[in-house]
């Protein structure tokens, strides 16, 4: 890794240059900024020598001297301040004015780029539709719901919990149940943010913006700051870590619970595969730490029932609860494919189709019209099959077959669950130590 931050410095202060003479002064001001941050890390970590470090120290003050000029003429846009070589230097006061009015652009420009996680429209997922999990909806009716609805039950000593961490295996439904709380918290703020939203290639920019995200927060209470893969942020700090991800981190705690910052009606819902590669710091900031397991038998036959929703099937209850407990092992996510490869079985059977046969039934672009002329697949030897593929049938004419429970069987078969005991051991391990029961 050695001279790599000095390479990148003096690429960026080469573009500055650039921009510099084409006269796009905003530009260069912010390059010139950017490349001097470099050379200052690159002062600390890197450079070999006194000697070095001088020269590199002289490269600081000659883009910081040009920095200046170009902030006073963006300040005051007079063009003549930029061309002038010389020129005395402004004022303590007036450095000070300016600072804060850049400042003040920086927070903008941040602002602008978190305003994308915040959730304007609701995601329209109830409580009912999120299937088992009893534990873990009421943590989060206890921390989202009720101080919203009852604020005189959380005064004094009891207050609400302020941050709370959804781990388990991939396809339980974490992110789900974050879905569930965005429509059910009405008057909340719902900001979810991913570690894209907060990595910037910017030295000290990461920091800043999960600072302004916080702050965002604090400014629209009651809020919720949802971050979904919260270990690709927060993982154990190492001695091998880079320094800007050892920074985010840093602020990141700094942020949940530090000196001097107000998290009152802000909470941090995270939720991550592998909770054990979170830092100690971190995962007590997570005062809730709650478990979400692989679904039981009685969530596997909601989940079915969820995933065909208004389907056209031929299942019985009996043959779902079967499917259940066939599906032991199996996620959510993983039952969500078993129900959509099955739903493409009766488009398959159309494809596959040498014979189809007249049928009564409703029509495929009213179901409120009943037709006697429709065609359906059906095999050779039925009594009125005629020889045709699926591309002589008409549109409006097509029946397709019901799911059955052999299409189900056959999806089942080709469909494999996409957790192991191995992992799962590990979860319970977790749990033991440190999280509670979904």
């Amino acid at each position: 890794m050695s001279g790599e931050t000095l390479k990148k410095a003096i690429e960026i202060v080469t573009k500055a240059t650039e921009e510099d003479k084409a006269g796009n002064y905003d530009e260069a001001l912010r390059l010139y900024e950017h490349g001097v941050e470099y050379f200052l890390h690159a002062i600390k970590y890197e450079a070999q020598g006194d000697k070095s470090k001088e020269s590199i120290r002289q490269k600081c003050i000659q883009y910081l001297d040009r920095a200046e000029k170009l902030k006073t003429y963006v300040k005051s846009k007079n063009k003549k301040a930029v061309a002038s070589v010389g020129g005395a230097k402004e004022s303590k006061g007036k450095e000070d004015s300016s600072g804060d009015e850049d400042d003040d652009v920086q927070s903008k420009k941040l602002r602008g780029q978190l305003n994308s996680a915040i959730v304007m429209e609701k995601p329209n997922v109830q409580w009912a539709d999120v299937a088992g999990l009893d534990s873990a909806k009421e943590a989060l009716k206890e921390a989202v719901i009720l101080p919203i609805k009852f604020p005189h039950l959380f005064t004094g000593k009891r207050t609400p919990w302020r941050g709370i961490l959804l781990y388990g295996p991939p396809g339980t439904g974490k992110s789900y149940l974050a879905k569930a709380v965005a429509t059910e918290a009405n008057n909340s703020t719902f900001i979810s943010v991913s570690s894209s939203d907060l990595v910037s290639k910017w030295l000290g920019e990461s920091e800043r913006l999960v600072k302004q995200l916080f702050e965002m927060a604090r400014e629209n209470k009651p809020a919720i700051i949802f971050v979904d893969e919260v270990d690709s942020l927060c993982g154990s700090r190492s001695e091998n870590e880079s320094e800007s991800a050892r920074r985010i981190k840093t602020e990141f705690l700094v942020q949940m619970q530090g000196v001097g910052v107000d998290n009152k009606d802000v909470l941090v819902l995270g939720a991550t595969n592998i909770p054990w590669t979170l830092d100690s710091a971190i995962r007590r900031r997570f005062e809730k730490r709650i478990y979400i397991p692989l679904p039981e038998t009685s969530a596997r036959v909601k989940m079915f029932e969820l995933h065909m929703g208004n389907l056209k099937h031929s299942i019985e209850p009996g043959q779902l609860r079967e499917l259940a407990e066939k599906t032991d092992g199996y996620s959510g996510a993983d039952i969500s494919i078993v129900v959509r490869d099955a739903m493409m079985q009766p488009v398959r059977k159309v494809q596959q189709a040498t014979h189809f046969k007249k049928v009564r039934g409703p029509s495929p672009n009213d179901p409120n019209i009943i037709m006697d002329d429709l065609l359906t697949p059906c095999s050779p030897g039925e009594p009125g099959a005629m020889e045709l593929t699926w591309m002589q049938v008409p549109g409006e004419k097509l029946l397709e077959p019901l799911v059955n429970m052999t299409d189900m069987l056959r999806s089942l078969a080709t469909s494999k669950p996409t957790v192991n005991s191995e992992d799962l051991k590990k979860f319970e391990d977790f749990t033991r130590d440190f999280g509670q029961e979904g």
